[in-house]
């Protein structure tokens, strides 16, 4: 999934997991990507064969295979608390699986430093090994990790599909009360990643609204700008999952990704004000906003709904199948 760039910059520790969770960045798959012949034969041909992921582990430097469910156990166990509902962990597992299985089937991540399927890091869902976690879970590690393990095991070999691929199954922290669509954020309109309501974000997330304070001058340097007095811009346009698209400021025009980037925000949900010498900014929600939120996938499953429910309400028109079925007759359309 990803990706674990708001309105203003947390700094997280992972034992603080139980109340934030990092935006992960995600990213959809570039054509080129998805239309690459891969000429390597595919790692499960028959039902019922194991599937190893070779992930990138960006601070050791190496290439290691693990297991596809021993991979979305340790995905699942980094990107969501197990202090969340069951059901919300068993979609969390649907979707970290089904990202992986769409890299894999586009013949593995572009730009790494060797040859793999995925990073372990932001950049597509964070994975972290049992030693890893015991290391930071110490004492609950038990009780954690059974948990995550019986979700997905819940799910075991299921993935998201949209007209029979795997989905880009792109998820984020927390909405401002809704998701957004793709092409308002990645600038790539995918059918299944369209803007829906997420009410259950507001009562069930711990930092649904925040607010940073930043000196003008360092607010001018990042944007490359100069403010009159009492200058604070204009909003030009929001988008239909109630971000900013575009706003005007000091005569230039910006996107709302781009403040959220440059002045690293928690999301393009945000306004502002001069107050003193400062830059007063609050937003509403974390995260990029596109595909499944975390928080409102707990606040369903709250609410009693089932996985199947999360997962068919955040992703639109898609369908659950398995690995085994699915990734086979992708690779042989390479």
């Amino acid at each position: 999934m990803k990706k674990y760039n708001p309105l203003w910059i947390i700094p997280i520790l992972y034992v603080l997991t139980l109340l934030l969770i990092p935006a992960v960045v995600l990213l959809p798959f570039s054509k080129h990507q998805e239309e690459k012949q891969s000429t390597e034969q595919p790692k499960q041909t028959q039902e019922g064969e194991t599937l190893t992921v070779e992930v990138y582990r960006d601070q050791l430097d190496t290439v290691e295979q693990i297991e596809l469910e021993s991979y979305v156990s340790g995905v699942v166990a980094s990107e969501m608390p197990a202090s969340f509902e069951e059901e919300a962990l068993k979609a969390q597992a649907l979707a970290a699986r089904t990202y992986v299985t769409r890299l894999i089937s586009a013949g593995g991540a572009e730009g790494l430093p060797q040859k793999a399927d995925i990073t372990d890091t932001t950049a597509h869902q964070v994975y972290k090994s049992d030693q890893e976690l015991k290391e930071l879970w110490k004492d609950e590690f038990d009780w954690k990790k059974e948990k995550i393990d019986q979700a997905v095991a819940a799910t075991k070999g299921e993935v998201l599909t949209y007209e029979g691929k795997p989905i880009t199954a792109s998820f984020f922290s927390t909405s401002n009360g809704w998701t957004e669509n793709a092409k308002d954020y990645w600038e790539e309109d995918i059918p299944y990643l369209q803007s829906v309501e997420s009410s259950w974000d507001e009562e069930v997330a711990p930092e649904f609204l925040s607010e940073v304070s930043i000196p003008i001058t360092e607010f001018e340097e990042k944007l490359g700008i100069t403010l009159s007095d009492g200058e604070i811009g204009t909003v030009m346009e929001r988008t239909p999952g109630h971000r900013i698209k575009t706003v005007s400021i000091a005569g230039q025009s910006f996107t709302g990704r781009e403040i959220r980037e440059k002045l690293g925000l928690r999301s393009t949900d945000f306004h502002w004000a001069q107050k003193g010498d400062s830059i007063v900014i609050q937003t509403k929600g974390f995260g990029h906003g596109v595909g499944m939120s975390q928080y409102g996938a707990n606040g369903m499953a709250k609410e009693g709904k089932s996985y199947g429910e999360i997962v068919t309400h955040y992703f639109k028109g898609v369908e659950i199948g398995t690995v085994d079925k699915i990734l086979p007759s992708l690779v042989a359309q390479k």
